[in-house]
């Protein structure tokens, strides 16, 4: 596909010119897929420590399951695309190039959730509430991310009637190069020529009103861990319909993969939010974590570090101001001894002309 094309939307009179470069540093082009990704992770990031305290977490601790989970991400996401589609890559490389696009979200999930669990445990950070903080940054990176396919011409859907069709040369190219394999694998009949769906903005949109419900649904939730099952039952609910209508599913012989872990998704996440919810009742009752001793006593530890280091600070400025306060001493001092030095010059001449 061409670096920059026209998106048009038809039936609504929108025409959006697109370039996948942002930038160029000598001979490197910095693409915008990569940067609409690299927001949506650190406005995710941002959101998820912000929510730290609410869940009775140690913001540090958070901080290192974030990191190591946002390369659990990445690899797990770039592994999942490239193992669906092993035949599209000639070397290395470009296995591990993805700044034209090339990551599969549920692999992106998977890696997140085993390294960060990982991390988790090495850090003693409870990681069922923080699941569900990951939860909602997962919608908001989501929603931002595929913002990036946009930019792509990627990620479109088959053709569609409804006002808000899109087409560019770059889609059409593709549909004209894979009209007969998408009749083969997907049983979709397509025409280049017509609009399709924008099923990369129905994702967004998805997600977004995901992320909306689950914020403010975090507040009563029935136990720690519930907000990530909810989150992965909407998602994948979403997805599976959404999976549908595309044109460039990662195919494994007649099924689509992420359709299929979509509605596993959905299944096992609402079997266990039930089952859980169940046992608590049993129980009679539950204690969320920040309620703990445990969690309490971590987030003094952290408040406690806090003033310390702001203390350290303070030190550090005020034996700065106490240098600069000696240094202006020893400067009016000399100050004042060349002021002698011309007095006494001053009555050595008078002296001289008695």
């Amino acid at each position: 596909m061409s670096i920059k094309d026209v998106v048009e939307f038809p039936k609504l009179g929108l025409e959006f010119t697109l370039d996948k470069v942002a930038f160029s540093i000598g001979g490197l082009h910095i693409y915008w897929y990569g940067i609409i990704i690299t927001a949506g992770i650190l406005v995710a990031a941002a959101y998820g420590l912000s929510q730290t305290k609410k869940y009775g977490l140690d913001p540090n601790r958070v901080i290192d399951t974030v990191m190591g989970g946002l390369i659990g991400a990445y690899v797990g996401a770039r592994l999942y695309f490239v193992l669906f589609s092993l035949s599209e890559y000639d070397s290395f490389i470009d296995i591990i190039n993805v700044r034209d696009g090339g990551l599969a979200i549920y692999g992106g999930i998977i890696g997140a959730v085993i390294v960060g669990g990982i991390i988790s445990k090495i850090r003693k950070l409870k990681f069922p509430p923080m699941l569900d903080i990951a939860g909602l940054g997962f919608l908001i990176g989501q929603s931002i991310g595929r913002w990036g396919n946009f930019v792509n011409r990627e990620a479109f859907g088959k053709n569609t009637n409804l006002p808000w069709g899109m087409t560019s040369k770059d889609i059409q190219f593709y549909l004209k190069q894979n009209k007969d394999a998408i009749a083969t694998n997907n049983d979709i009949i397509v025409d280049p020529l017509e609009a399709v769906h924008p099923t990369f903005l129905y994702e967004s949109i998805w997600c977004a009103i995901g992320f909306i419900v689950l914020h403010f649904y975090a507040k009563k939730r029935k136990f720690d861990g519930e907000v990530f099952l909810i989150y992965i039952a909407w998602y994948g609910a979403g997805r599976f319909v959404i999976e549908g209508l595309r044109t460039d599913s990662l195919m494994l012989g007649k099924l689509r993969v992420s359709q299929l872990l979509a509605a596993i998704s959905v299944i096992v996440s609402i079997a266990l939010i039930f089952f859980i919810r169940s046992r608590i009742k049993r129980a009679g009752e539950y204690v969320f974590y920040k309620d703990t001793e445990e969690s309490k006593l971590f987030l003094e530890q952290f408040e406690q570090g806090k003033k310390k280091d702001a203390k350290k600070i303070q030190d550090s400025e005020n034996d700065e101001n106490y240098d600069d306060e000696i240094d202006n001493d020893n400067d009016e001092s000399s100050e004042e001894d060349d002021s002698d030095d011309v007095d006494l010059d001053e009555d050595d001449e008078e002296d001289a002309d008695v």
